[in-house]
């Protein structure tokens, strides 16, 4: 069943009412009870893209230092998504492995425990507002790309663990793979940490960058410990759907069992290529025209319940905006619409008071969900060809 206007319609305070009521109910709960009750949890949207457009995070190697050098601009956005109606804020703290940091020259006089201990402060800061819960993510290391022994690597991950541990972290997140042997790595280090562990990969349909399918790169996770397993990054919504459900087949051939989650990239991919969208010639600095609008996020809130996920976010180009999209899409199932809703009305609905009458035609959800918007560029072409 997809959300329209008639569906939900709240007073901003009957829908601050609604939130407040759910934060009371959940406050308590951990993220395994929600997703043991079948309850939908929206993830968070994306932190370096946006921070890097806002002027505090350096393009290249992406790593997280303004958790230090400007928390204001990391909480600012944690505040956004949740307001926009996540229940998970994560660590800034993508890229924090000291391998990484020493690689990017980007700062010499931060450490990686300092930025994992402000950004996990700042996330909980903002997750107490809320009722929101915090999970502690690690990422893929250079070490690794570089033929690092499992050794080493998980002397990485376990660095990281031991910062996280000192703080108040609801449960981990080994995100951002394209290898599943290192995320294995990943989970096998962070379970030790005795929280729940999810597992995401940034891989395609075709499979981790060792060929290895997405269905078993779901048994070997969950075999490694992992409680929710699905992808992120790299591709468009309906890409990183298909690729999930494939990862659901191969844990049901397997006879196992474990949350779906899925947090896809905020631009079109329909290349779908093996690299991602880091691949294309638009990457970094020209991938405005591939954004994805909120009525694409709406289609792709739907596709991924249908599909039987129940963890659904976002990750690089997914504002507070599109996370928005997906509480109101899946505002039905939830019960509630989040705080970010009173300044937005379902599928445009204001528009019908709008004193011209062409826009005043365009409050309705027939018309937004069927509009093939324009690029605004003759002369470019509707795919690319990737390097990768």
């Amino acid at each position: 069943m997809s959300t329209d206007c008639n569906a939900i319609k709240l007073s901003a305070t009957a829908v601050k009412c609604a939130w407040i009521e759910y934060f009371v109910c959940v406050c308590l709960e951990g993220i395994l009870e929600r997703l043991d009750a079948g309850e939908v949890v929206v993830g968070d949207g994306g932190y370096v893209l946006q921070l890097e457009r806002r002027g505090y995070v350096k393009a290249g190697h992406w790593t997280p230092e303004a958790a230090v050098e400007h928390p204001e601009a990391v909480r600012q956005l944690h505040r956004e998504f949740l307001r926009a109606g996540a229940d998970v804020i994560q660590t800034f703290t993508f890229y924090c492995s000291e391998d990484k940091l020493e690689m990017s020259a980007n700062v010499s006089n931060i450490t990686g425990a300092q930025i994992n201990s402000a950004a996990c402060d700042l996330a909980r800061e903002v997750a107490d507002e809320g009722g929101a819960l915090v999970a502690g993510g690690v990422s893929q290391t250079p070490l690794y790309a570089n033929k690092g022994s499992e050794s080493d690597v998980k002397a990485i991950f376990k660095k990281q663990l031991d910062d996280f541990l000192k703080k108040d972290i609801d449960f981990f997140m080994v995100e951002y793979f394209d290898y599943v042997e290192e995320a294995v790595w990943g989970v096998e280090v962070m379970k030790t940490g005795g929280k729940p562990v999810g597992a995401t990969l940034c891989i395609s349909p075709h499979g981790d960058r060792e060929g290895v399918p997405p269905g078993e790169c779901a048994v070997r996770l969950v075999k490694a410990g992992a409680d929710i397993v699905g992808i992120n990054c790299h591709l468009d919504p309906l890409a990183c759907v298909r690729t999930v459900k494939l990862m659901k087949e191969g844990l049901e051939k397997a006879g196992l069992k474990a949350h779906l989650m899925v947090q896809p990239l905020g631009f079109h991919t329909p290349e779908c290529n093996i690299g991602g969208y880091v691949s294309l010639p638009e990457y970094p600095f020209a991938l405005e025209t591939r954004i994805i609008t909120r009525w694409d996020v709406h289609k792709y809130a739907r596709e991924a319940y249908n599909a039987g996920i129940r963890y659904i976010g976002g990750c690089c180009g997914f504002e507070p905006y599109h996370i928005r999209a997906i509480s109101e899409e899946l505002a039905e199932e939830r019960g509630f619409l989040p705080p970010a809703s009173t300044k937005h009305s379902l599928w445009a609905a204001t528009l019908e008071t709008h004193t011209k009458p062409w826009i005043k035609a365009r409050a309705g959800r027939q018309y937004w969900e069927n509009l093939l918007p324009a690029s605004g560029r003759p002369k470019c072409p509707s795919m690319a060809t990737p390097a990768d």
